[in-house]
């Protein structure tokens, strides 16, 4: 019972899930006018900032339901990856002053989702996809 890989799966998409909900939430109350900047300082339409929506809300509540959670995790990925190219470049090799990645959140998100695309959601979930 205590070594069950169907329960760690279900750990995994709650932790990846709720945690980057907590970012959705903060943008959905806060606005995302920075995000709007670094997406059209980028050369990107202003549109595409939405796009965090997706990435920060719907991929997480997908995740924690276990609703096509894989498509939710590639969401997430792509989010990541975005917001390491557009946030973040400069610190993609540096440390912290207590030695750890500067990108530690980001890199958590990243390979956690990564991870949960390739294992899916396990039998805890609505559709297993």
């Amino acid at each position: 019972m205590l070594m069950n890989d169907e329960f760690g799966k279900f750990i995994l998409r709650q932790t990846l899930g709720i945690l980057m909900l907590f970012h959705g939430v903060h943008k959905l109350i806060h606005g995302i006018d920075g995000i709007k900047g670094m997406v059209v300082n980028n050369g990107l339409p202003e549109l595409f900032a939405y796009g965090v929506y997706v990435g920060e809300v719907v991929a997480p509540v997908m995740i924690i339901l276990g609703l096509y959670a894989r498509v939710g995790a590639l969401l997430i990925v792509v989010n990541m990856l975005l917001a390491i190219a557009l946030a973040h470049p400069n610190e993609l090799f540096m440390l912290t002053q207590h030695g750890g990645w500067q990108l530690e959140l980001q890199g958590f998100f990243l390979f956690t989702a990564v991870a949960l695309f390739f294992t899916g959601p396990g039998a805890f979930s609505i559709n297993r996809r």
